[in-house]
């Protein structure tokens, strides 16, 4: 079966979701978006959903604070519920990160984003309960939060079709054919649809996948867990969400009496993106609880309840590759978010969008994403050992 599109998007997590529908938003109306399974089903649906803006470098510092405004203004700009609740959100850091902290939220002002050194007294109001002699030094977001990253994709994937896109579900891309240097076509097990433009967001899927068309990207599919815990609310009934840089632990509130927890420094290289353990370890449960509690004791109170592990794409600087492929005329690469995904993806979709009909992303500058930085040795360089937050 054959048919054509103005452009072929593969993965159905909520990259290619919103990508699918910026482009049906700038006239791309004939365009179809491929998912392996159903959407959101890979690192989407596991994503802890945290929304903040503290990074270390510009490019993530803009996409965070663009996206969250679309994330505030989500019914009026796109349609739908992304399920976002502001919690506000606190990080901590010790002696050792203590410049590059500050001269990270100095960036982060000079972007516009809401954020400020507070003091102990400020943060134990906004956080009563939590222990805070060993900080150096705290930051503040107040309108961060979380949201949910498979009622955005689904929200992103129903607009689109809304205005004319075709989401074809349980259909993987088996390959693209090039011709003459230029995408011809994309093909699944049993259709062959004609496009000049395809965009893998294929997420733990993508060196596999990039690899059988000749394009090598130091890509790794890497394990990271989370647990849930009840809170013991008659002495903790809620708290701010927060990255806890010297602990190297990251949270935030879950439901009425739920606290999801995550890490910034443990992961494994996972070779299959099919196979792996989706359930935490008991040593994961054990040590990030452990070191929750160092920040709020009476967390060592709480109830273990559920977790589990889902996948990052990662790259060495961990930094994701937003470009098109030089040599091939109409192939673009969106992936290796590295668990930063969820929380830039209304604005990945404006940006590829723009890099796809105008030639170059114009809203926010992300040619330091490029895929040749690697083949260049021009990494981006994170400041925190604390992974979540380069």
């Amino acid at each position: 079966m054959g048919s054509t599109a103005e452009a072929v998007v593969i993965g159905g997590g909520v990259m290619g979701c919103s990508i699918i529908y910026n482009l049906a938003a700038r006239g791309l109306t004939n365009s179809v978006l491929l998912e392996r399974d159903l959407l959101g089903s890979g690192s989407t649906g596991r994503s802890s959903g945290v929304v903040r803006m503290h990074y270390s470098n510009e490019v993530h510092a803009h996409m965070a604070w663009q996206s969250l405004d679309i994330f505030q203004n989500f019914d009026q700009i796109i349609g739908g519920d992304c399920g976002l609740t502001q919690t506000g959100f606190l990080i901590f850091t010790g002696d050792e990160d203590l410049p590059a902290f500050h001269a990270n939220v100095a960036m982060q002002q000079e972007c516009g984003i809401q954020t400020s050194i507070i003091s102990r007294e400020e943060a134990q109001e906004i956080a009563p309960g939590f222990y805070l002699d060993d900080c150096a030094a705290i930051a503040y977001e107040p309108v961060s939060g979380y949201a949910d990253p498979s009622g955005t994709a689904a929200a992103y994937s129903a607009r689109a079709r809304d205005m004319g896109a075709t989401v074809m579900l349980q259909s993987p891309a088996t390959g693209i054919e090039v011709a003459g240097g230029k995408v011809v076509a994309v093909t699944t097990r049993d259709r062959r649809i004609e496009t000049p433009a395809v965009v893998v967001a294929t997420g733990p899927w993508s060196r596999r996948f990039l690899l059988q068309h000749g394009i090598d990207l130091p890509l790794e599919a890497t394990r990271h867990e989370v647990i849930h815990l009840r809170r013991p609310m008659d002495k903790l009934p809620y708290h701010p969400g927060g990255a806890d840089i010297a602990n190297l632990v990251y949270f935030r509130p879950e439901s009425t009496d739920l606290t999801l927890v995550g890490n910034g420094n443990m992961e494994d290289v996972v070779e299959d993106p099919e196979l792996f353990a989706s359930r935490p370890t008991q040593r994961f449960i054990q040590d990030v609880w452990t070191r929750l509690a160092r920040r709020i004791p009476v967390m060592a109170e709480a109830e273990y309840t559920t977790g589990y592990a889902g996948l990052y794409t990662s790259t060495p600087d961990s930094h994701p590759i937003m470009d098109r492929v030089e040599g091939i005329d109409g192939l673009y690469i969106c992936t290796g978010f590295s668990g930063h995904g969820f929380k830039l993806s209304p604005m990945v979709g404006v940006l590829m969008a723009e890099l796809m009909l105008d030639g170059k992303a114009t809203t926010i500058d992300i040619s330091t994403l490029r895929m040749s930085r690697f083949r260049e040795g021009k990494l981006n360089r994170p400041r925190y050992g604390f992974k979540v937050l380069v």
